[in-house]
């Protein structure tokens, strides 16, 4: 697998179905593989991930909707918006392999539901089954986000989804970490994505269901997940390995809820590559 400074970015654009601009960025040779980002996180911020598997693969990440120079969510938003985005970048691309990371996982499986892949890999998908994904902070961070409070918004945010270390700290921890996020490095992509997030935990309160509907993908799946993540997080993954035909999942020692992104990327694709590897030999 590729080093962590050998290729630089290739962008590229495509249309959407609905006509939106969805940019993305590809890196390496090799078999493509499709890389959908998760809530609050850009293309960029998977490339330490993208180069580890640069040397195996040519990876695609895309800039999800609301994002950098994609186009917006738009008022008839959904994952089915989401998937044609992706679909609009396998067949540019001719790409046959797809991973998902949180919503981005969701989009990812409901892809599988619209067409078939070579493999489809997911880290800890934004699935609700049963009610099972924790979203009692939305109320109140929609009120604050839309007041403009944004770092009270930031803080319901972290403590409500329970991603960072901090866990049952008072809340003067989260509104620190808040400020730190919001304005320093990368604040203001921050910021700007901060508006995308009702609408896609919207989506995975509205697909909340038995999990029986995953039964219809029929892609060989690997189902990730870490053992320092919340569990409305990992608990879904047996019950969805159950459910689909080709499946199964592992979950990872000493990694949480941003290992693909931020704290374990080499990892990650090691993952990736042995199981993307397995479906192409």
């Amino acid at each position: 697998m590729g080093s962590t400074t050998k290729i630089d970015w290739r962008q590229q654009r495509v249309t959407s179905s609905d006509g939106t601009t969805i940019a993305f960025l590809s890196l390496g040779l090799g078999p493509g593989l499709v890389i959908i980002p998760g809530n609050n996180r850009r293309a960029h911020h998977y490339q330490t991930l993208a180069q580890h598997l640069s040397d195996s693969f040519t990876v695609h990440v895309i800039d999800r909707r609301g994002r950098g120079d994609s186009g917006p969510q738009g008022p008839a938003y959904s994952v089915n918006a989401e998937v044609d985005d992706a679909l609009a970048v396998l067949e540019h691309t001719g790409a046959q392999l797809v991973f998902g990371h949180s919503y981005g996982g969701l989009i990812a499986l409901h892809l599988g539901l619209r067409t078939a892949v070579n493999a489809l890999i997911v880290y800890e998908p934004g699935v609700s089954i049963g009610g099972s994904f924790d979203d009692r902070w939305l109320p109140a961070f929609t009120h604050r986000l839309n007041q403009g409070k944004l770092v009270t918004a930031m803080a319901i945010f972290l403590k409500g989804t329970r991603l960072t270390p901090l866990g049952n700290a008072p809340m003067i921890a989260f509104r620190a970490l808040a400020c730190l996020l919001l304005y320093s490095g990368e604040g203001r992509d921050t910021r700007a994505m901060m508006a995308t997030t009702p609408a896609e935990i919207g989506e995975v309160i509205r697909l909340d269901s038995d999990g029986s509907r995953y039964a219809d993908v029929a892609s060989p799946t690997l189902l990730i997940g870490g053992e320092k993540s919340p569990t409305y997080l990992t608990g879904v993954l047996p019950n969805l390995t159950h459910t689909m035909p080709d499946a199964r999942y592992v979950i990872l020692p000493d990694l949480d809820h941003n290992a693909p992104d931020l704290n374990a990327p080499e990892l990650i694709a090691q993952q990736i590559d042995t199981f993307a590897r397995e479906q192409l030999d």
